[in-house]
C-alpha cells in the first residue's frame, strides 16, 4: 500500500491548522496543503523545517487535487461534506477521508438524526419535528407547551453551530420557533424546526474515526459554548476545550459504545449509507451515567481537534487514510494520557459583529514552550507580511501536559502574551473538571444545546 506523502485539507479555521500540524508529524508526509487556509497554515512551523505547509489558494478542492497530485484529501467543514465533496472526489479517484452526501445527512438534518435515533434505539430526549410534511406552524403553540419543560429549539440545517435556543420560557421557545420558520433567521436552514426535551447533565463531546465497519474511540472533551465566563451570553461557536473529561468515566464509554456507537454503526450501514469519517456525538451524561445523544456531527469539532490532536498517540495520516480505504486498525490511536486545554481567543464583538484587521502581537512570545501551540482560526496575513484578526475566533492557544492543572497554567500563560484590540476569552475553561480556577459564576448542570 503506498504511502501518504501528499495531503491536502479542505477548511481555513483552527481545526484544518491543528490537523495540519499534527499530519506533518506522520512520518511519511513530506507535505500538507490547507485550502484555502489562514494565516498559520501558510508556512511550516520552526520544529519541522523539513517539512512543507502551505495554503492552496481559493480555487475548488477538486482541481487543488489534481493540480497537486495529492494522495489523501481530509475534507474539515460540514458544509462541504454535506454538499458531497468527498463523493466528488471520490469519483474522481481520491483517497478522501469525509462521510458521503447521504451519511453526512447525519448532521445536515437534525430531523433525520432525531428519526434515526430513534429508528435505532439510540437513547435521545423526546422530540417534535414542525415543518417538512410533519406538525404544521399552526399545531407550533400547542406542541411548544406539550413540554413541561420548555424546550430546546434547533433550526433543522446547518448554522455554523448557532441554530440553537436554550429556551428559558415557553413563549421564548415559541418565539424563536416562529423566527426560524418564518426564514428570518436562518433562511432555508430553519424551514423545518426540531423541538426537543430539554436534558440535564453534563455535556461532553466524543469523537470516532470509523470506516464503515469499525471504529477508535477519540478521548472524550468537554467544549464551553457561551461567550462569558460561568456559561453566561450567546451561544458561539465554542470559546474552549480541554481533554480528556473525567465526566466520561470508563463506564460511561462503554455505554456510549454499546448504546450509541454500535447502533450507528450497524444502523447507517443497514440503511445504505454506511459512515467512513469522523462521528462527533455530543452527549449528555446524565446523573445516572447514561450518554444520551444530542446531536451527531460528521467532521472533527473545533475547538475539540485542538485538544485530541495534543492527547493522542500514533499515526494520524494512516489511521485516516486506513478508515477512507475501510480497512481502519483500530489500534493505530490510543490516548497519549497527556492533559490538553485549549483557550479561544475571539475578536471584540463576538459573536454578533466580529472586527477584523487587527494586528495580532506576541504569537513568538506565546509559543516558546514547545508544550504550547497557538492554532490560528480567524486570521490572514495582509500586505505588510502581519497576521491580522479576520474571523470571530481568532486563535485557540493550546496546551498539554501530564496533569490538567499545569496546561491550564501554561495556557493562560501563553494567553498573557498574546494580543490585539478587543480580544475576549474566558478565564474559566476545564472548570468542571474540578480545579481551583477562581470561576466567575456557578457550575450547574448544563442544558442541551
Amino acid at each position: 500500500m503506498a504511502a501518504v506523502r501528499k495531503v491536502l485539507i479542505v477548511g481555513s479555521g483552527g481545526r484544518e491548522h491543528a490537523l495540519a500540524l499534527r499530519l506533518l508529524a506522520s512520518a511519511a508526509v513530506e507535505e500538507v496543503i490547507v485550502a484555502p487556509g489562514n494565516a498559520g497554515t501558510a508556512a511550516p512551523p520552526p520544529a519541522l523545517p523539513y517539512k512543507r505547509l502551505r495554503n492552496g489558494g481559493q480555487d475548488a478542492p477538486l482541481a487543488i487535487a489534481k493540480r497537486e497530485g495529492v494522495d489523501l484529501v481530509v475534507v474539515g467543514p460540514e458544509g462541504p461534506l454535506c454538499d458531497g465533496l468527498v463523493d466528488e472526489l471520490t469519483r474522481e479517484g481520491f483517497l478522501t477521508y469525509g462521510p458521503s452526501k447521504l451519511a453526512a445527512e447525519l448532521e445536515g438534518s437534525k430531523a433525520f438524526m432525531k428519526g434515526f435515533a430513534v429508528r435505532h434505539g439510540i437513547p435521545t430526549a423526546r422530540h417534535v419535528v414542525v415543518g417538512d410534511g410533519a406538525a404544521t406552524a399552526s399545531d407550533l403553540e400547542a406542541l411548544v407547551r406539550s413540554f413541561e419543560i420548555p424546550p430546546v429549539v434547533k433550526a433543522d440545517g446547518l448554522c455554523a453551530g448557532k441554530g440553537v435556543v436554550v429556551a428559558e420560557s415557553h413563549e421564548e421557545a415559541l418565539a424563536a420557533a416562529r423566527e426560524m420558520l418564518s426564514g428570518q433567521r436562518f433562511g432555508d436552514a430553519g424551514a423545518t424546526v426540531v423541538l426537543e426535551e430539554r436534558l440535564v447533565g453534563e455535556e461532553a463531546s466524543i469523537h470516532a474515526i470509523c470506516d464503515g465497519e469499525r471504529y477508535v474511540v477519540l478521548p472524550a472533551a468537554q467544549d464551553h459554548k457561551r461567550i462569558f465566563d460561568g456559561d453566561r451570553g450567546p451561544n458561539t461557536g465554542g470559546m474552549g476545550t480541554y481533554a480528556p473529561a473525567p465526566v466520561v468515566t470508563p463506564q460511561v464509554m462503554e455505554r456510549f459504545e454499546r448504546e450509541v456507537m454500535v447502533p450507528v454503526m450497524r444502523g447507517m450501514a443497514a440503511e445504505g449509507r454506511p459512515f467512513r469519517g469522523t462521528l462527533f456525538a455530543g452527549v449528555m451524561v446524565t446523573p445516572e451515567g447514561q450518554a444520551k445523544l444530542i446531536e451527531f456531527n460528521v467532521r472533527f469539532g473545533d475547538p475539540e481537534t485542538q485538544v485530541l490532536m495534543a492527547t493522542l498517540d500514533g499515526d494520524l495520516t494512516e489511521a485516516l487514510a486506513s478508515a477512507a480505504r475501510g480497512q481502519l486498525d483500530p489500534s493505530a490511536l490510543r490516548a497519549s494520557g497527556h492533559h490538553a486545554i485549549c483557550i479561544v481567543l475571539a475578536a471584540g464583538g463576538y459573536p454578533d459583529t466580529p472586527r477584523k484587521g487587527d494586528v495580532i502581537s506576541g504569537l513568538a512570545e506565546a509559543t516558546l514552550d514547545p508544550a504550547v501551540q497557538v492554532i490560528h482560526a480567524g486570521t490572514v496575513l495582509d500586505a505588510a507580511g502581519n497576521v491580522v484578526t479576520s474571523g470571530g475566533r481568532v486563535l485557540g492557544v493550546t496546551a498539554s501536559a501530564p496533569s490538567l492543572a499545569k496546561a491550564h497554567t501554561l495556557a493562560y500563560q501563553a494567553v498573557a502574551k498574546v494580543h490585539f484590540p478587543g480580544m475576549q476569552y474566558r478565564r474559566d475553561i476545564a472548570g468542571r473538571a474540578g480545579l481551583s480556577l477562581g470561576l466567575v459564576g456557578g457550575w450547574g448542570p448544563a442544558p442541551n444545546r
